[in-house]
Order: C-alpha cells, then sequence, then structure tokens
C-alpha cells in the first residue's frame, strides 16, 4: 500500500525485519482509537479523549509528520475519570467524550461519590491547531471542590520513529516556558528546523507548571463552568481569548466539511444500516481531503499514511469519481505538479514518473528515510494517465486535461521508455536505491511476489495488474489525444495497446491455473500463484472474454472468497496466512476495482456477492467503517470478521469502496457528449429495495435519479432534474 512493510510472519520467519516495518507490538483494534484529520495535522486520542503515548502506540498530536504532542491526559481528584461515552460527530468534524468522577477518597474517607461531576470533553482540528472545551457541572445538591488536572509532553518524534524506527542520533529539547495562562515547548532537530507545541488554557490554571496545568474548582450546587484550550504548533502570540476562537474555529471546521460533502452527489436507500455506511464513506473522505494549491487531493489514511500518496489518490479517486469529480481533478493537477523531471536514483525517480509518496518530516528532510519526495511505485505512473483518461470520459472537461496533457505524455514516455527496462514490452520494477521499497506494486510487502513453491521472486518483476494498467493507460492516451486533436498519436496508442494486449495473453494466462499468473520474475518465469491482482485485468478490459469468465469464476471459488470478500491470495497458495499483510487478507479497495472488472464484463450477481460480504463486514466494524484490510478467515455464522491489529482506518481508499461496489451494481457511466448518465443492466442486493442518488453532477448541471425493483427489474426513475440531463437505462 505505501512504504510500510508490516507483514506479521516477518518475524516468525527467522529473516531480517524488513526495513521501514510496522511491529505489531500492539493491536489498534483493541485500542479502536479516536482520530481527528485537517489539512497536515491529524490526532489518535483513547476513548477519554487522552494521549497515552508508549510502545507500539500510535496515539499523539501529529503535524506534517512530527508527533508535536505525545502525553495528554485529564485527572480528577488525582484519579483518572470513568468514561461514560466516546463519539465522533457523524461528519468527523468533533470528538465528544462523557466522563465522571470515580469514588474519591481522602484519608479512608469518601469525599465525592462517583458521578457526581460529569465532564464533557469537545475536541476538533482547525488550521494547524487542536481545540479544546472541558464542560464542567457538579450536579450534588451541595457545593463541591475537585482539583482537575491536565497532564502534557512533547517528545517531537518523528512519525517513523513512532513506528518503531530508531536513530541513533536526535535533536535539541529546550526547557519548556512557562508563562501565566500559557506553556511553549520547544525543539530544534538536526535539520535546524525549529518545531514548537504551545498550550494556551481559558481561564489562566490555578497553578501552571512545565508538565501540567492545575484547576481547582469551586462548582456550587449544580454549578458549571468552562476551560478551553488551545494546541498549536507555533507561538502564538494573541490576547484574543481562547474561548472566542474556539467558537470561530469550531464553526468554520463544520462549514468546510458540510462544503465538501455538499460537493458530493448523496445515496440514500431502504436499507438504513447501509446508509450509514455511505454516511460513513463521505464523512471519512472529507476528512482526508486535504486542500492544496492544485485542488483537493485525499490522504492515504490514519494514523501511519496521513500524506501524500500517489497511487492511494488515483485509485481513491477513480472509485468515487462518479460522485466528486473534483477529487480526480485535484489528484491529477497535484500529481502533475509534482511529476519527476529528471533521474534521482536514491529517490526512484525517473523523468515522467508519478510521484509515490511525499513526506515532511525530520527524518525524511534529513534523508534518514527516502520519502520526501519518493518516486518508488511502477502503477503510479500508468494509473494517473487511467485517471486522465476516466475524468474526461466522466466529465467532458478537455481543458483540464489539456492543462496537463505534457505530464500524461510525460508519463506515457517513462513507461516506454524507463518501465520496460528489458525491452520486452512489458513494463517491470526494480529499485534504484538500497533504502526503496523492494516491492513497486500495491501489494508492497518484502514477501508479496513468489513462485508456487514459496520462494521469493527476483526481479525486475513485472507484475500482472501493471501490464492491465499499462494497456488502460495507451487506451486512455489514445482517448485524450483524439479529443485534443492529435489523432496520429492517437491511432499509435491505440496500436501499442493492442500489441500489448496481444504479448499479454500468451505470456500472462496460465491454462492450468484457470487465472493469469501473479507476475513475470526476473528471468520471465511466471510465478503460477492465483492472485486477486488478475482481477484488477477485468478493471482495464485487457482480458479476453472467455478468460474473464474464468479469472472471475476462480475469485469466486472457496480458496478466494471468504464470505466477506476476496482474499487477496488463494488459500491453497504457499505462502497464504489469512493474518499477514498481502498474502491472504481482504482488501476493500481491491475488492471494489475487482467488482468494477467483473461489470464491465456483465459478472453483476458476482458484483452483488462482493458487496453483500463487505456490507456484512461493514456491520460489524466500529462507526461502520471498513478498515485498510482485515483477516481472510471464513466467515461464521453469527461472528463477525476479525480484524487485523495495524490497519489504518480510515483509509481513504477502503473509505470508498462501497462507493464504487454501487457503482459496479448499477452500471452507472457518463456520456457528457450526449449530457446522459447511463445505466447498463442494474442490479440491487435482496437486501436493497431501492436506491436514491441525488445531486449527481454532469456538464454543469444535476439530476436525482431513484432505481427501485419492479417485477424483477431494477427501473431508474428521474426524479428533480437541474438542467438539461437525461437518463438512459440499458437492459
Amino acid at each position: 500500500m505505501s512504504e510500510t512493510l508490516p507483514n506479521l510472519s516477518a518475524a516468525s520467519t527467522g529473516g531480517p525485519v524488513p526495513v521501514f516495518y510496522i511491529p505489531a507490538t500492539s493491536s489498534l483494534q483493541e485500542r479502536r482509537p479516536r482520530t481527528l484529520k485537517h489539512g497536515d495535522t491529524f490526532a489518535v486520542f483513547d476513548h477519554n479523549g487522552d494521549i497515552i503515548a508508549g510502545p507500539g502506540s500510535p496515539e499523539g498530536l501529529f503535524h506534517a509528520d512530527t508527533r508535536y504532542l505525545s502525553h495528554l491526559s485529564l485527572w480528577l481528584g488525582g484519579e483518572r475519570p470513568l468514561l461514560l461515552s466516546s463519539t465522533l460527530r457523524a461528519d468527523n468534524a468533533t470528538l465528544t467524550c462523557d466522563l465522571t468522577n470515580p469514588d474519591l477518597y481522602e484519608n479512608g474517607r469518601l469525599v465525592l461519590e462517583h458521578g457526581t461531576i460529569h465532564v464533557r470533553r469537545t475536541k476538533f482540528l482547525w488550521q494547524g491547531a487542536c481545540f479544546e472545551r472541558l464542560g464542567v457541572r457538579n450536579y450534588s445538591c451541595e457545593s463541591c471542590t475537585v482539583r482537575l488536572e491536565m497532564h502534557f509532553g512533547a517528545d517531537f518524534a518523528d512519525l517513523f520513529e513512532v513506528r518503531g524506527t530508531r536513530r541513533p542520533r536526535r535533536g535539541t529539547a529546550y526547557p519548556p516556558v512557562v508563562r501565566r495562562d500559557r506553556v511553549v515547548i520547544g525543539y530544534v532537530g538536526l535539520d535546524n528546523e525549529r518545531r514548537t507545541t504551545s498550550i494556551r488554557f481559558d481561564p489562566a490554571p490555578s497553578m501552571l507548571a512545565a508538565d501540567r496545568a492545575v484547576f481547582d474548582l469551586s462548582l456550587p450546587p449544580r454549578g458549571a463552568c468552562t476551560i478551553h484550550i488551545e494546541t498549536r504548533f507555533s507561538e502564538l502570540d494573541t490576547s484574543e481569548p481562547v474561548r472566542r476562537r474556539f467558537r470561530s474555529a469550531i464553526r468554520d471546521a463544520r462549514h468546510a466539511l458540510r462544503r465538501s460533502a455538499l460537493r458530493m452527489a448523496s445515496v440514500a436507500t431502504s436499507n438504513e444500516i447501509f446508509n450509514e455506511v455511505m454516511r460513513r464513506t463521505v464523512a471519512d473522505v472529507c476528512m482526508l481531503v486535504t486542500d492544496t494549491e492544485e485542488g483537493p487531493f485525499p490522504y492515504a489514511g490514519i494514523p501511519w499514511f496521513s500524506t501524500t500518496f500517489g497511487r492511494d489518490a488515483i485509485i481513491t479517486a477513480l472509485e468515487m469519481l462518479w460522485m466528486d469529480p473534483h477529487v480526480a481533478r485535484g489528484v491529477l493537477r497535484f500529481l502533475a505538479a509534482n511529476q519527476a523531471t529528471e533521474e534521482i536514483p536514491e529517490a526512484d525517480a525517473e523523468p515522467g514518473k508519478i510521484l509515490h509518496e511525499m513526506r515532511k518530516g525530520e527524518m525524511a528532510i534529513l534523508g534518514e528515510v527516502p520519502f520526501r519526495r519518493y518516486y518508488g511505485s511502477v502503477d503510479a505512473t500508468p494509473l494517473f494517465v487511467m485517471l486522465a483518461g476516466a475524468y474526461l470520459e466522466r466529465t467532458g472537461d478537455v481543458e483540464t486535461v489539456r492543462s496537463i496533457w505534457p505530464n500524461v505524455r510525460a508519463a506515457l514516455g517513462w513507461i516506454d521508455r524507463y518501465g520496460d527496462r528489458d525491452g520486452d514490452g512489458f513494463v517491470e520494477y526494480g529499485r534504484r536505491t538500497d533504502q526503496g521499497l523492494a516491492n513497486q506494486g500495491w501489494k508492497d510487502s518484502h514477501d508479496s511476489v513468489f513462485h508456487a513453491d514459496g520462494s521469493l521472486a527476483r526481479g525486475p518483476i513485472a507484475l500482472v495488474e501493471v501490464q492491465a494498467y499499462v494497456y488502460a493507460a495507451k487506451r486512455a492516451g489514445a482517448a485524450i489525444a483524439r479529443a485534443l486533436g492529435e489523432h496520429g498519436y492517437g491511432v499509435k496508442l491505440d496500436l501499442e495497446a493492442e500489441t500489448l494486449r496481444v504479448q499479454f495473453e500468451r505470456a500472462f494466462w496460465d491454462e492450468e491455473l484457470g487465472t493469469y499468473v501473479l507476475a513475470l520474475d526476473g528471468d520471465k518465469r511466471p510465478c503460477r500463484v492465483p492472485s486477486s491482482n488478475a482481477g484488477h485485468a477485468l478493471l482495464t478490459g485487457i482480458a479476453a472474454p472467455e478468460r474473464a469468465q474464468r479469472v472471475a469464476q476462480c475469485l469466486m471459488g472457496t480458496t478466494f472468497y471468504c464470505g466477506w470478500g476476496i482474499r487477496t491470495i488463494a488459500s491453497n497458495a504457499a505462502r497464504f496466512n489469512p493474518m499477514s499483510y498481502h498474502n491472504g487478507s481482504v482488501w476493500p479497495h481491491d475488492n471494489a476495482l475487482i467488482a468494477l472488472g467483473f461489470a464491465r464484463y456483465g459478472f453483476k450477481q458476482e458484483v452483488v456477492r462482493i458487496l453483500d460480504g463487505l456490507f456484512a463486514a461493514a456491520t460489524y466494524m466500529d462507526l461502520r467503517r471498513l478498515p485498510e484490510l482485515f483477516c481472510g478467515f471464513s466467515r461464521r455464522p453469527g461472528r463477525g470478521p476479525t480484524l487485523y491489529p495495524v490497519a489504518c482506518t480510515p483509509q481513504a481508499w477502503a473509505a470508498v469502496a462501497p462507493v464504487a461496489l454501487l457503482q459496479a451494481c448499477l452500471g452507472l457511466g457518463f456520456d457528457p457528449a450526449a449530457r446522459a448518465v447511463r445505466f447498463e443492466q442494474p442490479v440491487l442486493p435482496e437486501w436493497l429495495d431501492h436506491v436514491t442518488l441525488r445531486g449527481i453532477a454532469l456538464c454543469g448541471s444535476r439530476i436525482d435519479v431513484q432505481l427501485r425493483r419492479a417485477a424483477g427489474e431494477i427501473a431508474p426513475t428521474v426524479l428533480s432534474p437541474r438542467g438539461e440531463l437525461r437518463v438512459v437505462s440499458i437492459s
């Protein structure tokens, strides 16, 4: 997925632990942390709203890949409060924690009965700051005195340190500066950058020290008080009260999320639980999308991947393209602006190559990790061209595509010059720096590409799905070229795509397996492993129809489909492990892309089965939120899916998987030239009687459509056109 290599079996094999491996020393699923994000800032709290960092814990307040707050804990009368509830607002704008006091004793005597004091803790992020409000109320009929303490600390750890990378040297921490109402904690890194955490209180505490604030509260019967806290990543010199800044910031944060949600088409169905899943999808993608100079860009996921990833953003944009094409436009423009223009071996950069990942932390700046601006993914470049073609087909926005056409041509040039490393017509990968990723497809664990006997493949490696992406990129490039009047170049690309299709069938099809092989190794030996990667060949249309049917049968068979979804590899493969990162787990985005491929070839009942499984899984998930991945154990009656301990949640391409699955079921497509929205052979699962899509945008107009089951058919009805758009239904 990214620069991490978290395979749970790595340590047990006796082999060396891969670089940038995320050690599974604690389970995120056990903690079920509460997450917030805005821009380059994200926070991971426990259910109390505290930050209790420790080995294997991702908790903290992070900005630009640095942890600016590593400890934060609230105490009442010298004890941690009791948790009553912990709730994220439906739009992810705020975290609200309801707490109360435990029984408090003094010299063995009960001085405050539990449940007397209620604390409502509200937290949110906005424009490089974390705001918090503590509403404290005394529900006793008598006056009450209680001490409230806030303990805090900042370690300024780089995100890669938090993930487990050890550094021989660190920068210099400076003694905190304590003032009447604030504490300023400073650190100067080895990169000579000064990083500052400023914590400000309103009202000023009774006592303030370098690591804690103390409020001695005297509350009358039924009385209440409010404390506001602002944590910022610079020393804010202002006399404006924090409570006033809190009010304006929370208003602006909610309005910003509302604007993002209103830009998207909405989904309402006859199934309220599925509606909850779709609302969570919209809320999560709105939170993960970051506004850049080039437009909206979805960061990959929290906690480990809250930054720009080329592959993740492209696939996220593809999955949600029908719902909000603005995200695709932002992704295309951002990646075009950051496309490689020269060879930089230590960054795996080559002219025309599309960004894999960008980091802003101290270790990236110093080169201790190669990810400051890193290009080590083999698939992001053809996927970029695919997205450009899909965006044009979805919107008809020729001008945007014209503006990035030089970048599209450069990407196509990279495919031919650098991607095909040995001139055999296939695109291979092989890292140019020892610090880089060994495997550079979306399954980038060190052991994710192997032969039938389990031995690891040696590079350069040509992955099955990458050839499919290249085929689609050539077709997309040809379509764009024709739209821009470059017909000769379009013909050339179409011919190259057809040549690749013929070569692909010859080299990758395995008659005995009944599917395409996982990859070709550096000696052109096929990796005869049945994998979900083959399903991506259906996504792009490179697969011959009769072989596409056999791939679908393979992927929906018992060795792949576990009841919750399609596993990444078959259960009879040599390295199958349902608890692994890439060798037997279930990834929602992988399933969504496969389902779109199934729909392309007309395998609609298979699409419904995938949606059935992932929807059932979502009903067991905290907040109805599909995680990055979960374990590939077979579904058992009355039991939910088995969670993967260090899966990111929310994760952008997992969050929007239900959006893509719904599109695959409905056969939803667009014809901008005819100003038409198409539904091709729409189907619905049994638990949905009708689906209403509101605000589908096309050519400056919007339309609302309802699809309802009637007499065994799914028929669309236009509810309220807002412009001259029409609906076309294809049986």
